[in-house]
């Protein structure tokens, strides 16, 4: 599962709104695996991975939310020194720029999530795949 599909939410920037949102959500049984928040041009805006998008989407848009949907290139990684550089610099080598990263945790996994937006998705996706085929040998 080397791409997976993102939400970049669009939230109100006041204190409880995120919780809000991440609170409907779970009630509707949807797990945030990976997410970033981040505030720009006066807009709050979290990217979410979510182990059910089908049921997400549903949620957000009762919400009245807007957001977007993007494909990004997710890779498992052992958590130990060296294996975010290896993966950064393998979609370097293969000219592959990295638009922005965050990490998050399947649940019953000790490997954490990566997620990568970049500008070919589809090669990422490719070179992540082969860097986690390596390590697991």
């Amino acid at each position: 599962m080397p791409k997976m599909k993102e939400f970049t939410v669009t939230i109100e920037d006041e204190p409880g709104a995120l919780g809000k949102c991440f609170l409907a959500l779970a009630e509707r049984g949807v797990n945030i695996l990976a997410f970033q928040t981040f505030v720009e041009e006066g807009e709050s805006l979290a990217r979410l991975l979510v182990d059910d998008p089908a049921s997400a989407m549903a949620v957000l848009g009762g919400l009245r939310m807007i957001f977007e949907e993007t494909e990004v290139a997710i890779v498992r990684l052992a958590h130990r020194p060296g294996e975010l550089g290896r993966a950064a610099g393998r979609l370097g080598e293969k000219q592959i720029n990295i638009e922005y990263s965050y990490c998050g945790l399947e649940p019953g996994s000790t490997q954490a999530l990566v997620v990568f937006g970049v500008d070919n998705t589809t090669s990422a996706a490719n070179v992540l795949d082969e860097l986690a085929t390596e390590c697991a040998h």
